[in-house]
């Protein structure tokens, strides 16, 4: 089923994001992972997509296995970096014969040691393009773009920012998902920003729960221009030691998810970094079971 097909309907989507394992002996722990929360019944998983190697080869088989062995829909993330045209139309027809159907297009993130992204010969240099080019060969896939509610770290003006969303979306996006943030108003602001562009696809907020202080630094890094709102870092500085800091990441988490639904969310897609406690403590804490709907 199509994303854009779960969002249209009148539930609240919950979805998760995994990052493929970097060798065999861990796709055990993670498929645990996943058989954990997939008893959630969310409306769909993703997976992440390295820059190259072996990493990539792992998202393309972890993709396949959640495709055949469950019955989830999934979503695979598909990047511009390191690949040619013909490496990605490669891809995505193998996507197309293992009944793959959405993908999350992303120019990605320069490769480690590098400041800044360089377009590999033969290939893409915006996400809009590769959107545009999945929608010409492959128009029976559904296709996410990627959002940013603090602001595109290499895109200072705002406006500019937001032409360039619009232009993905024109070129053939369904549906946006935002990375993680700590401030809802920064999501709500976001939201109007594609309200007043004229962006009229569904927008998911991205939801990360801070876990340890080492985590939270390397989201910062992740995600350059992240703010952490001072409250947050308040209660954060209480923790004795990482378990409280996960108890405080949790808390927060939770209260920014309740105040999403209460504003109308289309849905919510947690980063769970391949971890279920977090996750299963906020649906928990919200109430929601595999039975559960919540309506928009």
């Amino acid at each position: 089923m199509h994303i854009k097909e779960i969002l249209n309907n009148n539930r609240i989507a919950f979805s998760f994001e995994f990052f493929p394992p970097k060798t065999e002996a861990s796709s055990a722990a993670l498929f645990e992972t996943i058989s954990e929360l997939t008893s959630l019944k969310p409306a769909y998983v993703s997976v992440t997509y390295g820059a190259g190697g072996s990493t990539r080869d792992l998202t393309h088989d972890l993709v396949v296995k959640i495709q055949n062995e469950t019955e989830i829909t999934v979503v695979s993330h598909l990047t511009c970096i390191g690949s040619t045209k013909d490496e990605i139309r490669s891809v995505l027809s193998r996507y197309r014969e293992k009944n793959i159907e959405n993908i999350m297009a992303l120019r990605g993130d320069p490769p480690a040691g590098s400041s800044r992204f360089v377009r590999t010969e033969g290939g893409f240099e915006f996400a809009g393009e590769l959107v545009a080019f999945i929608k010409l060969h492959f128009p029976e896939m559904g296709i996410g773009v990627a959002g940013f509610p603090e602001g595109h770290p290499e895109t200072p003006n705002r406006m500019i920012e937001m032409d360039n969303l619009k232009r993905k979306v024109d070129q053939g996006a369904d549906y946006i998902c935002t990375q993680f943030f700590f401030n809802n108003d920064d999501f709500y602001d976001f939201r109007e920003r594609c309200e007043i562009a004229g962006i009229k696809v569904p927008i998911i907020a991205g939801i990360m729960p801070i876990s340890s202080i080492k985590g939270m630094h390397r989201m910062a890094e992740l995600a350059l221009g992240t703010r952490f709102p001072a409250k947050l870092l308040k209660a954060l500085a209480r923790a004795e030691d990482d378990s409280y800091v996960e108890k405080v990441g949790i808390h927060w988490a939770t209260q920014q998810v309740t105040d999403l639904i209460d504003n109308n969310v289309r849905g919510v897609h947690f980063y769970t970094l391949n971890k279920s406690k977090a996750t299963r403590e906020i649906y928990s804490s919200l109430g929601i079971s595999s039975s559960t709907t919540l309506n928009r």
